[in-house]
């Protein structure tokens, strides 16, 4: 039962992200690495695929065995959540809270991702 749970939700996290490939405000890699975690407890035949994987297993593969970013995805990454941030401050109808929590999570996303190293 345990495994196939966290089989479903590997599959469900690889949908999600190859979703976030085409959608400009949903992430791509958190999705695929929550995959990766999800299918290295379930399946080594599925975790395997990802990480071979011609377009998704490389950032995948970089982080999980060096703790590398690309400079491409943190520049995309980074543009994103900027445009993300500035849709957010004009956009009278959300409530002022939600929108500082959300600048404050994209500001800590984004300090995140550019402290870590790149190829």
């Amino acid at each position: 039962m345990y495994k196939l749970l966290f089989a479903i939700l590997g599959w469900i996290f690889v949908v999600v992200g190859v979703v976030g490939i085409f959608l400009p405000l949903l992430p791509t890699t958190p999705f695929l690495l929550l995959a990766a975690y999800c299918f290295n407890k379930s399946s080594d035949q599925f975790h395997s695929w990802l990480l071979s994987h011609k377009i998704l297993g490389p950032p995948v593969k970089n982080w999980q065995d060096y703790r590398i970013i690309s400079r491409k995805a943190k520049w995309t990454a980074t543009a994103l959540m900027s445009s993300s941030a500035v849709y957010l401050l004009y956009k009278d109808s959300i409530p002022l809270y939600a929108r500082l929590a959300a600048l404050l999570s994209l500001t800590l996303v984004t300090v995140f991702l550019w402290r870590q190293r790149s190829v």
